[in-house]
């Protein structure tokens, strides 16, 4: 296993549809995927792509561990490697919340994101996987599946007067205008 390099936002492989995996259970995607879990942990980070680590290839890995998911108030999720994910919102309500990314270091956003979606893919190992989610991991997963369509999280959001250097929270979180005070924020850390 290896820690990878993580592509920053400007990079061209960031900007560019990720190309789908013909062989989900290929040796070199089961040691792709071991190196990006290996890479997450040591950003840290929630999820990461392959595009961020200069591969432009459909898979993505990430987790909800449980320390994350506590302060999210949420579930946790064990770790999760999609190959050629495909998402589908479910309804059309959504949220704001706070994203950070390990390819847009130093800064974070609020972007509205889908409440509840589905999602379909395969494992490493062949397996089919069909999960519906809600909350924080509906949002990891739109974040990381981004990626595989060459968007970054600040392409997705609406008032970029929210777009933050990370260590000017301290100061406390701007609000959205014209948002009842209080809006819920979802994360002030990296997704990916």
């Amino acid at each position: 296993m290896a820690i990878l390099k993580i592509a920053r936002m400007g990079h061209p492989v960031l900007r560019r549809a990720a190309d789908p995996v013909p062989d989900p259970t290929a040796p070199e995607i089961k040691r792709l995927v071991a190196d990006m879990l290996e890479t997450m942990r040591d950003a840290p980070g929630t999820g990461l792509a392959a595009p961020q680590v200069h591969v432009p290839l459909r898979v993505v890995v990430f987790e909800v561990a449980e320390t994350r998911a506590q302060r999210e108030q949420t579930q946790p999720v064990p770790v999760t490697v999609l190959v050629n994910p495909v998402i589908e919102p479910l309804g059309d309500d959504g949220t704001l919340g706070w994203e950070g990314c390990l390819s847009v270091p130093g800064l974070a956003g609020m972007v509205p994101r889908y409440d509840r979606i589905r999602y379909r893919a395969t494992t490493p190992d062949g397996e089919a996987i069909d999960r519906i989610a809600e909350g924080f991991h509906a949002r990891v997963v739109q974040h990381e599946c981004d990626h595989l369509d060459g968007v970054l999280y600040p392409q997705r959001m609406t008032d970029l007067s929210l777009l933050v250097f990370t260590e000017e929270l301290r100061h406390g979180a701007p609000e959205p205008r014209g948002a009842k005070r209080g809006v819920e924020a979802t994360t002030k850390e990296a997704l990916s």
